[in-house]
């Protein structure tokens, strides 16, 4: 089973960071990457087992699905439910952790999933540097300001 993990530091407190990401519709708001996103059937953002239908600025279209939140340990968990990607079980965690050292933010994003074994490879690359660390990487030039 392929694994993901990319993880950076961001010059912000963690409730701010926390803040800007916490909401599970808010993808365009702070990732370069994504150009649209709804969350079906009406249901608030933050509700386990609600799905966010998404446009990547390519075009693709995603669905995900919720699977945990908490405020107070400052996580999401979600499910890839359809994908352009040629994976399966994809199921990731983004995570915001107080660094006390600077009142800055350690920030870890961690995926599983199942695909074929010659293409782990360029996805692992794929999602670390243009998921992951493309939304890190944003979240930095935006608490830089």
């Amino acid at each position: 089973m392929p694994r993901v993990y990319v993880s950076s530091v961001i010059n912000a407190p963690a409730a701010e960071v926390w803040a800007r990401v916490r909401d599970f519709n808010a993808l365009p708001r702070w990732h370069p990457r994504i150009r649209e996103s709804r969350i079906e059937d009406g249901l608030p953002s933050d509700k386990i087992g609600c799905v966010r239908a998404f446009r990547l600025q390519n075009g693709d279209a995603l669905r995900e699905k919720l699977l945990g939140l908490s405020d107070y340990d400052m996580f999401v968990t979600y499910a890839i439910l359809e994908s352009p990607m040629p994976l399966t079980d994809y199921v990731a965690t983004l995570r915001i952790t107080p660094v006390t050292d600077g009142d800055r933010t350690f920030a870890e994003w961690s995926a599983d999933f199942e695909c074929a074994e010659a293409d782990a490879d360029d996805l692992v690359a794929g999602i670390g540097t243009n998921v992951f660390q493309g939304g890190f990487d944003a979240l930095k030039r935006h608490f830089t300001r």
